[in-house]
């Protein structure tokens, strides 16, 4: 039976990769490498899934008039979410640059196909949204993946569902779950963007854990 080990010096890169892992915004121009991409996605599919269902659906977006509309959505609901914003935080968030539809040389929409018949239903009978979490995996992996190679990925999440459903024209049972912008970023970093911004910062552990 096959076996896999992995050394030291390997544990060490890989909490380098992660903790070098950002959601980039500022994108250099130029695409790929021919086939970089589909090569990367392949290791995504690597991900786990409930039921080994496999349910995540990738879209990549080209053509320039779809594009044009995932970009408009953004744009419609950046500003409302502005205008929701709390007055203290309302300069900061206006300040802050939160999507590269307009500089990523690559677009990516992932979405879950809700009606899936692989994996037989298993493990999401009373908890369905296991499929969308599937999804969510596929994403993360990618996003490693990507990283790894010196590729950015920023998750871009203020759209509108439903526009998004609308131009891109895929099948009704598919729920949108992130939409990506790839590329080379301009420059790297190992602590995030909103952190150095001061909107945000991270927590310890120990905040996140609850004993029972």
């Amino acid at each position: 039976m096959p076996t896999a080990s992995f050394s030291g010096e390997f544990r060490t890169e890989l909490r380098r990769l992660l903790a070098w892992r950002r959601d980039v915004r500022h994108f250099r121009p130029e695409p790929l490498p021919a086939g970089t991409l589909e090569r990367l996605l392949e290791l995504a599919c690597l991900a786990p899934s409930v039921g080994l269902s496999q349910p995540w659906r990738f879209v990549l977006v080209e053509d320039a008039g779809r594009r044009q509309r995932v970009l408009d959505s953004f744009l419609i609901c950046n500003r409302e979410a502005l205008k929701a914003c709390p007055t203290d935080r309302a300069g900061r968030y206006a300040r802050l640059k939160l999507a590269g539809l307009q500089e990523a040389p690559h677009q990516v929409a992932v979405f879950c196909d809700e009606a899936t018949d692989q994996g037989g239903g298993l493990g999401r009978r009373t908890m369905p949204e296991m499929l969308r979490y599937s999804a969510v995996l596929a994403v993360h992996t990618l996003w490693l993946a990507a990283r790894a190679e010196g590729i950015g990925i920023g998750w871009v999440s203020i759209l509108d569902p439903a526009c998004v459903h609308e131009a891109l024209q895929v099948p009704a049972p598919w729920s949108l779950v992130a939409y990506l912008c790839v590329g080379y970023a301009v420059a790297e970093d190992d602590v995030p963007e909103l952190e150095r911004a001061g909107w945000e910062r991270r927590c310890p552990l120990k905040q996140f854990i609850l004993q029972r």
